[in-house]
């Protein structure tokens, strides 16, 4: 049989809801008046499955169903495949008349006899059908009838052409473009088409959950929607290339079961077609020049065989080759020798001038270690990465390792490799194995800045141990002579890491490495680098100059296509509210990372994105983008990038008064970040708790929390956090009527020229400053923070300014005014679900004498689209293992989703469900059903 007979497949038929509706609606009519339908499709397409499929609906409804099957090694034999369908019934032979009778059994070498006529045995065979659906329905099922025997064929199509009015039907299927007899009788016919992305897509996702997104991407493209490919192709992959930890190989390898579909039609090529094709499968760009070029004395005219056999479609005019299947492709690769693809390979490289091409085209023409082929690989590893391609450098590198004859150049390569396994494409559990690896192939050289730099990487990303992988990284760079080369790749990768490194740990004494090694670069330090040192490592101290240099770089991002670069220059944006300006360039790492690329680069990203969202009031999307980078923090054992994630989805509970959910994810991080010193998580922590007290009106809880980011009076060194507790710390100290402490802050902000920065900070500096300052000189001063441009882009920030300003102004009687101002910030805070502080504006507006009414009522946030869906599926009685499997999402997250949609509903239980969105007019979704999107 050509498709798949899985168990586990045939309970659950992926995409197949249309075709299984139309079987069964013939197997319905044809219960009652009989019919025939053929079932056609390319290999692997899946007809296999739906007939048996259909044959169990078939039992079901009370139907006998006779099956059968043609197979190449009978498909000589007169009447094997009538006497396979009709064996279970044979009994009812003695009810036939004699004529019906005797052909019949001659037919199928049951009596001797003379040979019957086909009209004859059809006729018998359709009285024998008759006769045994008089008890109930009957449905005959064959399968690859494009191997059936020529007689059986001839009989069964007549057979199948007299059904109707009877309670008999015929379900056939058959490979498309392979003609049989039954075939020519012109029955209705289905054709069975290929999967849909989506569907494909779930596929794999049920049947290989492991594997890799960029497998997964690769597969999908390789297969185009056949489900035996799908099926069959995971399989045939080694299993370290199928999961994160592995590179694909350049072509798919085909099973047995697949390369035995193709073998027949490729074997009967001549061998100067095989050779042209097996050209264009290692080229890969379908070009007839290099095809030509390459061939020799192979004209091109030795792919008419390969074009007559519908293999390929050959393009004169547009100068191209296309494989009408990508299996073809794998097949050809896989029966072809390594002679002949090292002959090809060779070939090909001495064509073409792209030196990665020719590099790999190279190593694969290789018998052994070859510097020089190794050097170009490197070299084609850093243009690769460049064009933000890391999972491909990263397979380069160890390419290149494998041909290295020397073992301090193989040790180097292992060691880039691991490097970028754990900074770049989240593949943090191969680094321990590749980093002893480079240790074997070198010992000498074990301590190595590249091997510095991996296990660093390694130490960060993964147990988050910062004090040894600074001592680590900061000694491996200490050592090195000086002065350090600008255009050292490795040397500016250790850099970052170190930056890192000092970011999380979060102490200004560790920057002192950091600082000592970028001095000493020159001519001067990449521009990406020096802008972080300031913007990102001590934002409080940015100049103006830096500022620019800033603005320069995000301003290339349009034309930017090494994703580590986007990334960096983001982070570097991210305390100076320049993120608004990244997101174009940010998204484009986030596709990368959700289709198998640089996976941490792409958690990096989702934050960034989510910072943003943050600042703008855009929590819903922010609590979207932070789940997504979370679920990917599990997957790749990222615990350090997760803080950040967590962190801002502490802020958004902070902002809207969920004070448990706040106190659980700050007691993660203070009991995390604690032992292993990590300054900036426990920084996080505090920043949190700081709004939540702020929200309830402890302003001596939010007093303590913020002056141990940052004492009054002075913005600490290399504590970014600092400048986004300007506003909090004013407020709490005023508050808690530390008014001089207070004043002291507002007064550090102008001497530090904190305004300059952004519209932002500006406007938290300005109204920072109205708050500190006493009475009616209070109120000029929020006039011009409110008249800065640009505000509205901060809702909350400017919201809270306008909160106070209002009550500067009911305290001074100004109470129209009053009331203007704290209207804007209710319809803020409502907006963004800021309930304490939608609260707190509300009990104002009442103070001022204005009766609200119905406006006492805080509506809460709508539902997100995924909320929404959650919230359906829940109602319907799915577990949450069972919505994240539908969904595509972790447990998890479909626990915070319902976490955070309960409020906005007004319920307490998923029982609860189905009553609030009827209330709202949302239907739940059936379980038994995928949602319709």
């Amino acid at each position: 049989m050509d498709d798949g007979d899985s168990p586990g497949l045939a309970e659950r038929l992926i995409g197949r809801d249309a075709d299984l509706a139309r079987i069964h609606s013939f197997i319905d009519q044809a219960s009652e008046n009989g019919g025939a339908l053929l079932l056609s499709g390319d290999a692997g397409v899946g007809k296999t499955v739906l007939v048996q499929a259909a044959a169990r609906y078939a039992v079901a409804v009370g139907a006998q169903v006779l099956r059968g099957s043609g197979a190449e090694f009978e498909a000589s034999l007169s009447f094997a495949g009538l006497n396979q369908i009709l064996y279970p019934v044979l009994a009812g032979l003695r009810q036939l008349t004699a004529v019906h009778e005797r052909a019949l059994g001659v037919a199928l070498g049951l009596s001797d006899g003379s040979s019957p006529d086909p009209l004859v045995v059809s006729n018998a065979a359709l009285a024998l059908l008759h006769h045994a659906a008089t008890t109930r329905p009957v449905l005959l099922i064959l399968d690859d009838v494009q191997w059936l025997d020529r007689a059986s064929a001839v009989v069964l199509g007549l057979v199948a052409r007299r059904l109707a009015g009877s309670r008999v039907g015929l379900l056939a299927a058959s490979r498309s473009g392979e003609k049989s007899f039954l075939e020519r009788g012109g029955l209705p016919e289905h054709e069975l088409e290929p999967l849909d992305h989506a569907s494909a897509t779930l596929l794999l996702q049920d049947r290989f959950p492991a594997l890799a997104p960029r497998g997964r991407e690769r597969l999908l493209a390789e297969a185009q929607g056949n489900p035996l490919a799908l099926l069959e192709l995971p399989v045939a992959l080694p299993i370290l290339q199928r999961d994160a930890s592995g590179t694909l190989p350049t072509v798919q390898p085909l099973s047995r079961r697949l390369q035995a579909l193709f073998a027949e039609r490729l074997g009967n090529l001549p061998p100067a077609t095989r050779y042209l094709l097996l050209l264009a499968v290692l080229d890969g760009t379908g070009d007839l020049g290099v095809l030509s070029g390459a061939a020799g004395r192979r004209g091109i005219e030795d792919l008419a065989p390969a074009e007559r056999a519908r293999l390929v479609h050959v393009d004169g005019r547009a100068g191209r080759l296309t494989f009408r299947h990508p299996l073809t492709r794998s097949a050809l690769f896989e029966l072809s020798a390594s002679d002949e693809r090292r002959r090809a390979h060779e070939a090909l490289a001495g064509l073409l001038d792209r030196p990665e091409r020719r590099a790999w085209h190279l190593a694969e023409a290789a018998l052994g270690p070859d510097e020089e082929v190794a050097t170009l690989l490197e070299r084609a590893a850093h243009l690769t990465l460049r064009r933000g391609d890391a999972v491909g450098a990263i397979a380069a590198l160890l390419r290149a390792a494998d041909l290295s004859p020397a073992g301090s150049d193989r040790s180097r390569r292992l060691a880039m490799a691991a490097y970028l396994g754990a900074d770049v494409t989240g593949d943090l559990r191969s680094v321990p194995q590749l980093l002893e690896e480079a240790r074997r192939a070198d010992p000498e050289r074990a301590g190595s800045l590249a091997a510095a730099v991996a296990a660093s990487a390694h130490l960060l990303n993964g147990d988050g141990d910062i004090d040894t992988a600074h001592r680590l990284l900061a000694g491996a760079i200490e050592v090195m002579p000086g002065p350090y080369d600008a255009h050292d790749g490795i040397l500016m990768d250790a850099l970052f890491t170190l930056l890192l490194v000092c970011f999380f740990g979060g102490r200004a004494e560790l920057w002192k490495s950091f600082d000592a090694a970028l001095a000493r670069v020159t001519p001067r330090a990449p521009a990406a680098l020096a802008v972080l040192s300031r913007t990102f490592a001590d934002p409080a101290r940015a100049t103006a100059s830096v500022l620019d240099r800033l603005d320069a770089l995000v301003a290339g991002l349009r034309d930017e296509t090494d994703l580590t670069a986007i990334v960096r220059i983001g982070i570097a944006a991210a305390y100076v509210d320049r993120l608004a300006q990244c997101r174009e360039a940010l998204w484009r790492v986030v596709r990368d990372g959700r289709h198998g690329g640089a996976i941490t680069s792409a958690i990096d990203a989702l934050f960034l994105l989510g910072n943003d969202s943050l600042q703008a009031g855009e929590w819903d999307t922010l609590t979207e983008l932070c789940e997504e980078g979370l679920s990917l923090c599990d997957t790749h054992q990222y615990r350090m990038l997760m803080w950040p994630g967590l962190f801002m989805q502490a802020m958004v509970a902070a902002a809207r008064g969920d004070d448990s959910q706040v106190n659980a994810l700050t007691d993660e991080m203070i009991r995390w970040a604690t032992p292993r010193r990590v300054g900036s998580v426990r920084a996080y922590a505090a920043h949190a708790r700081t709004l939540s007290a702020l929200g309830r009106g402890d302003y001596e809880d939010a007093y303590q929390h913020a002056s141990a980011v940052s004492p009054p009076g002075t913005l600490a060194s290399h504590v970014p956090q600092a400048l986004w507790l300007i506003l909090d710390l004013t407020e709490a100290a005023v508050r808690s009527g530390r008014a001089a402490e207070a004043a002291a802050h507002v007064a550090a902000l102008h001497e530090a020229g904190i305004a300059a920065i952004s519209a932002r900070l500006a406007l938290i500096t300005a109204g920072s400053a109205a708050i500190a300052a006493p009475g009616r000189h209070g109120s000029e001063l929020f006039e011009r923070a409110l008249a800065i441009p640009g505000t509205d882009r901060w809702p909350f920030d400017l919201a809270r300014i306008q909160l106070a300003y209002g009550e500067r102004l009911r305290r001074l009687k100004v109470t129209a005014s009053a009331r203007e101002q704290f209207t804007a910030a209710l319809e803020t805070f409502q907006r963004l679900g800021a309930r304490p502080w939608a609260a707190r504006t509300t009990n104002e507006l009442r103070a001022t004498g204005l009766p609200l009414g119905q406006a006492d009522a805080i509506d809460p946030p709508p539902l997100t689209p995924q909320q929404r869906e959650i919230a359906m599926l829940a109602a319907s009685g799915l577990s949450n293992k069972q919505i994240a499997e539908r969904l595509f999402l972790s447990p998890r997250t479909v626990a915070t989703h319902l976490y955070q949609l309960f409020p906005k509903l007004g319920v307490a239980s998923r029982a609860a469900l189905r009553d609030a969105l009827a209330a709202q007019h949302i239907v739940p979704t059936s379980g038994d059903q995928p949602p319709q999107n």
